[in-house]
This record gives C-alpha cells, structure tokens and sequence, in this order.
C-alpha cells in the first residue's frame, strides 16, 4: 500500500472527526479533516492519493452531492459513506453512483479500518495500473506505423513467415522489424510484448 496515502474525512460532527482522526493516526495513517464539503473543495487541488470518509447529512452540501460534484470534476478519489441509521436508502444510492462502501454510525473501530484498508488497497491497485498504462502507451508510440502494424499481427499470434506473407514483405524484413519492436518495447520476449498492448488498450 501507498503510504503517502491519505484518508480524508468529511463530517460536521467535530467528535466525529476527531474520532477518526485518532483511528487513523494509531493504525498508522495520514488523514486530514474538514467540517464540511465546501471546505473540501476549497483545498480539491491539494487533495492526493487516499479515501474519502464522506459523512451523508451536512448543511450546505451533502455527501451525495459531494459525490457528484467530484464525479463532474474528474477526481476519482475511493468514497466510504457515513451514514446514520435511517440514511441506508442513501448510502446504496451513493453506492450505485459510484461509491466504494459504507459504514453506519454509530461505527465498530475496527470493521471502519478494515474497510478503509480495503479502499486504499483497491485505490494502490488502480493508481499502479494507471501509471502502468500510461507507460506503455509512452512506449508503443515509439513505434512506426509499420513496427506497430507488425506488433499487432504478432500479437494476435501470427508467426514471422504468415506476417512476410499477410504484407507482401521478405521474412527478414519481418524479423528486423520484431528486433526493432523488442528494442523499443524494452521486451524481452513476447508476452512482454503482449502485455503492453493489452495495457495499452484497457478501456
């Protein structure tokens, strides 16, 4: 897990927050508290890696409306929802539009933690992905238009000969194309090679 990770809490009940603030900071972790959802988005820029813990009922802005507003704005930070007993119907909305999980008040300390673990577990997974994808994409635009014709028929399986023949080259144009594609790819072998192009073309 990432730990510059950071668990932002959302909530206007002062005990609340510093509740788990305290639980945060004795199982390890950063947090940073806000009293309302306005004053989260006046610091979103600031706003890193992590969980949010998005209490539902807040004057002025809603945890649900939160959700959405951050949703418009492209952050794609892992949403808990803290709910009160009658709030459930909410917290299953908020779970459809998007959010991770949610917890009702009053909380068991330890379930709390192990979900927010689970969060930032999953959120660590996606970022790697990411920035996984994002790599390979900077590595197959090395690629000439030719290079990346033949990386793809070698990636649908198609041997060096069915390649020369399929584009009407010689068998040895094909193979210093695949040196090139390896060299470029910094792949040692195929499957290196197919696992790029699968990353690269990950919705």
């Amino acid at each position: 897990m990432n730990k510059q990770q950071t668990i932002y809490i959302v909530d206007d009940e002062e005990p609340v927050r510093r509740a788990l603030t305290l639980l945060a900071k004795a199982d390890g972790l950063q947090s940073k508290s806000y009293s309302s959802a306005l004053a989260f988005l006046d610091e979103i820029d600031k706003v890193g890696p992590g969980c949010l813990l998005l209490d539902v009922c807040m004057p002025e802005m809603t945890g649900p409306e939160l959700q959405e507003e951050l949703k418009n704005r492209g952050c794609l930070l892992p949403v808990i929802i803290i709910t009160g007993h009658g709030d459930v119907p909410v917290a299953v909305r908020a779970m459809q539009d998007g959010a991770q999980d949610f917890i009702e008040k009053p909380f068991d300390s330890e379930d709390l933690m192990d979900r927010v673990h689970k969060c930032l577990s999953n959120a660590a997974k996606k970022d790697e992905l990411e920035q996984q994808k994002l790599e390979s994409g900077k590595l197959l635009a090395q690629l000439t238009p030719r290079e990346y014709q033949i990386m793809e028929l070698l990636v649908a399986g198609r041997r060096n000969k069915e390649i020369a023949r399929e584009l009407f080259i010689s068998f040895r144009t094909v193979e210093l194309h695949r040196a090139k594609i390896m060299e470029k790819l910094n792949a040692k072998s195929l499957s290196d090679v197919v696992r790029l192009a699968m990353l690269h073309t990950m919705a």
